[in-house]
């Protein structure tokens, strides 16, 4: 992590993350489903809230907006163009980039929006690049050791959601907005018991969560080797669950009704 840029995990309900990112004077905020937690930790470090981020409106994630905007008055607020919100925002879609100017440092963050249809119809995600670091928010979409729950979009608009993820740079930090690292990896070892990245993967996400931290950000190249929603042309994987003539996405559709009754 760079110097200039501080990225936080703000715990809310039972197992989400509010990402909070500063420069120890202004602060850009993703999914704030509750505010209170977050203008604990403004006032807490004397940071003015410069930005709102959105990645889809379950209210887990955006119930906390109306009470942030009343506020930080001049808060800007960016949320996903397909779908509907009772809050003011600007509506941004995949070929609309956001510049935000947070000013201790001068920092210019910029975002790319990514469109990702799936978990809700109109989701979306932000990727920063910033003093060459690949940074993703990606909301509900990509999980550490998984991926979201089809609401509202199909498998075929999910895994294809996930394969534009898994083109990012191997380095990209993941930043996803719910604790389910552990469970995930239990799932994904009854699919590939095996896989010697995956149970590494596991002793390492125990220690952190004895330790009361967080298991995320993970990394696009992690999830590429221990994922099993990103590795459905595994032979193992097919094999583990008797789908070995399955197509690619035959597959992904099977470890999501799998994963749904985990």
């Amino acid at each position: 992590m760079t110097t200039d840029l501080q990225i936080i995990p703000i715990p809310a309900f039972e197992d989400n993350y509010i990402w909070l990112l500063h420069d120890g004077q202004d602060a850009i905020v993703v999914d704030p489903g509750d505010a209170a937690p977050v203008t604990e930790y403004l006032a807490q470090h004397q940071l003015n809230l410069k930005a709102i981020l959105i990645t889809h409106h379950h209210s887990d994630h955006i119930d906390g907006v109306a009470t942030l905007q009343s506020q930080f008055k001049a808060v800007q607020t960016y949320a996903p163009s397909a779908e509907q919100y009772s809050f003011d925002h600007k509506p941004v879609s995949e070929s609309d980039k956001i510049t935000i100017k947070i000013y201790r440092n001068s920092i210019k963050i910029v975002l790319q929006i990514i469109d990702l249809p799936g978990h809700t119809l109109g989701h979306i995600a932000y990727k920063i690049v910033h003093q060459s670091q690949s940074l993703l928010f990606c909301g509900d979409t990509l999980f550490g050791a998984g991926c979201g729950r089809l609401f509202e979009g199909t498998p075929n608009q999910m895994q294809h959601s996930l394969k534009k993820l898994a083109l990012l740079p191997a380095e990209t930090k993941v930043y996803c907005t719910h604790e389910y690292t552990a469970h995930n990896i239990n799932f994904a070892l009854t699919i590939e018991p095996n896989n010697k990245v995956l149970m590494h993967r596991k002793h390492e996400t125990t220690r952190l969560r004895q330790l009361n931290q967080p298991s995320l950000p993970s990394t696009i190249g992690l999830e590429l080797a221990t994922n099993p929603f990103l590795r459905c042309t595994e032979i193992a994987i097919k094999t583990a669950m008797g789908l070995e003539n399955a197509s690619e996405l035959q597959i992904f559709t099977e470890l999501r009704l799998r994963r749904n009754d985990y």
